[in-house]
């Protein structure tokens, strides 16, 4: 279809669905064009927001007889440009979706729409004391959806798990507009294959989620964060493992070069205990219900870190030191981008080989030419890498920064990692996913994706196109 004939499609589905708002004008449709991603930018056609897991059923039966492609967006904080629309088609936004349905506190669980922000989640669980661990870093400002449709990890999946470990059950709209659950409200199901664990990493290309039914667990009462210096990047990542393997078990340990700390204190106007000759710091979290024992703990792993030549290691006196801590790690990746565009890359490998794929990134920096910022969950094995353009010319830009990309995603690959841990593959990682993914997997990945959307109108011009 071309984009005048969508357009005067979804201008019928407008007129047909009166009690829906739509966007058409180009100065309302701008903020629909991009998300968090790079610099990058497409026009939306129009923008629609259901308001009920009814109105988007009615959506997309419309679209489904039209033919009109359609781009699910959340709160738009994705990093890897799977939200955008790269083509002429409908924008549909969660934003409406916004309500927590239940909290049921006998069977720890929590039934929410997906457009309700992680934050909100969060606190209205924590209200009446229970607990809802995953904790992407932009946790003030994303949706739930955005959360399951990319797997979303965090600083807490060391000791919790990610966003996948907490997902029961999913109501899903799909392209013909049919609404399905996934699952059962269960802590157990293996009745026929897992529509629920298919949904989450989907990125908007099988379904849409319009409900979630999450686990729950009863809240820590207490918190105590660590940071620890040292004055080089191996010594820094090789003293996680080393706490890993001991009985200490914290449930946060975040990674950060000293660039991207110093970059985010000012940013935030927060403070963090720098020490003058470290590159890099290790900032742990222990959580509980016995602050005593949170003490032993975090004491506990001062001789592991001795071991490993840390500079200073020192413990948050109170909470408001423990915030502002927490502060400057979650801002790293956002601040980092006001001092040079930028590309992300969402390395993951197994956390033994945290400290290779550091030298590795640093390595070839070198070979081309660029500097980068690393920080992430090290407890995990994720290493968010950000490669800075600075004075680089648009051609070394576009041209021999992708070929760095690549050299780093192999190595990624040969020590048993991948190209993304958290953030999905979207739009700007489509060019990197075959140095992981084979024929064979592009058959299946095809193949589901055909009995889903056999018109291909869910996100359309992403990965696996």
């Amino acid at each position: 279809m071309s984009n005048s004939s969508i357009l005067q499609s979804i201008q019928q589905i407008a007129s047909d669905l009166a009690n829906i708002e739509f966007l058409f004008s180009a100065s309302e449709l701008s903020d629909y064009g991009s998300d968090y991603t790079e610099d990058l930018f497409f026009p939306p056609t129009a923008v629609c927001f259901p308001a009920s897991t009814q109105e988007v059923s009615a959506i997309m039966q419309r679209c489904y007889a039209h033919n009109v492609p359609v781009f699910t967006r959340g709160a738009g904080t994705g990093l890897s440009g799977a939200c955008l629309p790269v083509s002429a088609g409908l924008v549909l936004s969660t934003k409406k979706l916004n309500r927590i349905v239940d909290i049921d506190v006998k069977n720890l669980t929590v039934t929410t729409e997906t457009g309700v922000v992680n934050g909100v989640l969060k606190a209205a669980v924590e209200a009446v004391g229970l607990y809802y661990p995953p904790d992407p870093a932009s946790q003030g400002s994303c949706s739930i959806g955005g959360n399951l449709a990319h797997g979303a990890g965090g600083p807490r999946a060391v000791k919790y798990g990610i966003t996948r470990d907490y997902v029961l059950n999913l109501e899903v709209v799909l392209p013909n507009g049919d609404v399905i659950w996934t699952g059962a409200n269960t802590l157990k199901n293996s009745t026929g294959f897992s529509l629920t664990h298919l949904m989450v990493g989907s990125e908007g290309m099988l379904g849409i989620i319009t409900q979630a039914v999450l686990k729950l667990i009863p809240k820590p009462t207490h918190e105590l964060l660590l940071v620890a210096s040292f004055a080089n990047l191996h010594d820094c990542a090789s003293a996680v493992n080393a706490v890993l393997l001991s009985k200490y078990k914290p449930c946060a340990i975040e990674l950060m070069e000293k660039s991207g700390v110093e970059i985010s204190m000012v940013a935030t106007q927060s403070t963090f205990p720098t020490h003058p000759e470290a590159e890099a710091y290790l900032l742990f979290a222990f959580d509980g219900f016995d602050g005593d024992d949170l003490f032993l703990q975090a004491e506990g792993i001062f001789g592991i870190l001795d071991t490993y030549n840390a500079l200073d290691i020192l413990p948050s006196p109170n909470a408001d030191t423990a915030n502002a801590w927490w502060k400057v790690r979650r801002a790293i990746g956002e601040t980092v981008k006001q001092v040079s565009p930028y590309k992300e890359e969402d390395t993951i490998v197994p956390r033994s080989a945290m400290p290779g794929l550091l030298l590795k990134v640093k390595e070839i920096g070198g070979k081309y030419g660029f500097q980068s910022v690393c920080y992430g969950h090290a407890g995990d094995g994720n290493l968010h890498v950000n490669i800075l353009k600075n004075n680089l010319s648009d051609s070394q830009w576009t041209v021999e920064i992708p070929k760095a990309i690549v050299e780093i995603f192999e190595y990624c690959k040969s020590v048993g990692g991948t190209i993304s841990g958290e953030h999905g593959i979207g739009l700007v990682q489509a060019s990197y996913l075959s140095i992981v993914m084979g024929e064979s997997h592009y058959q299946l990945f095809r193949g589901i994706k055909a009995t889903f959307d056999p018109k291909g109108l869910l996100n359309p011009g992403k990965w696996l196109d």
